[in-house]
């Protein structure tokens, strides 16, 4: 499903009131239940929706978020494109934290808030997490985490 301006908008209002992102300049696609996709290339939206009749364009687009009712979550990807963007629902990491968290672990945070939140280490934004009771859930993808052992 490629969305209308009004789903857009509803996408780019949520994200302007989690993480102060105001401008999301590609066409949006939804994936699945509750994933969203951005695209940027050339096709037209007439061409993708074309295409998506003959082959499954599942993988079009870059992963940016999933999002339900009353939440959304940015992808591990998106929290780098929408770097210069993100202005607040941010949790910091200390080196210690960050090595715990590249590896995929749940973290105790001392943090009262709740809800999801984007995960930065210095000047670099690493994912997104779920903060809830001062835990802090991982969904940094299997295969961006460094193994251990």
């Amino acid at each position: 499903e490629i969305f209308d301006k009004t789903k857009k908008r509803k996408v780019i209002d949520e994200l302007k009131d989690k993480f102060g992102i105001k401008d999301l300049p590609y066409l949006l696609l939804k994936t699945g239940k509750e994933k969203i996709r951005a695209y940027s290339g050339n096709l037209s939206r007439e061409e993708i929706q074309k295409l998506a009749r003959t082959v499954n364009v599942e993988l079009i687009g870059l992963y940016l978020a999933k999002m339900g009712e009353d939440w959304i979550r940015l992808s591990h990807d998106a929290t780098s494109l929408l770097k210069y963007q993100i202005e607040k629902n941010i949790i910091d990491l200390n080196e210690e934290q960050f090595n715990g968290w590249i590896r995929g672990n749940n973290l105790d945070i001392d943090d009262e808030r709740a809800g999801i939140f984007v995960i930065r280490y210095k000047e670099d934004f690493v994912g997104s997490g779920k903060l809830s009771n001062k835990r802090l859930a991982n969904f940094v993808p299997k295969e961006r985490r460094i193994r251990t052992g």
